[in-house]
């Protein structure tokens, strides 16, 4: 089975995170409840439930920008490993992380 052609595309530059997260907000909607996320090099694959995908290009697991992108949509992956090259095409991982409430709170 083939995959097909994005949903929607968006590109980074460096620097402009703040444009791909406006994106992804408005590019949700098209898509039902996230399923899984492909980090390339070299671009993000965003999944919904039904295979749906969305693309942002120019941006990969060697950037340091990935790591708020992919916590901008609920990823569950480990900050600390997410740079480290590997011998796949793609670092896959699930979303719909959620955080429990009052985490960042001292008590």
């Amino acid at each position: 089975m083939s995959q097909s052609a994005a949903i929607a595309t968006c590109r980074y530059s460096p620097g402009q995170l703040g444009d791909v997260l406006e994106f992804l907000k408005r590019a949700r909607a098209e898509l039902m409840e996230l399923r899984k996320v492909r980090v390339y090099r070299v671009r993000v694959e965003i999944f919904d439930v039904n295979g749906d995908h969305f693309d942002v290009l120019d941006i990969g697991y060697p950037d340091q920008d990935v790591i708020e992108l992919l916590r901008s949509i609920g990823t569950s992956f480990k900050p600390d490993f997410i740079h480290q090259p590997i011998d796949r095409d793609y670092k896959e991982f699930k979303t719909g992380r959620r955080f429990p409430w009052a985490e960042d709170r001292i008590l």
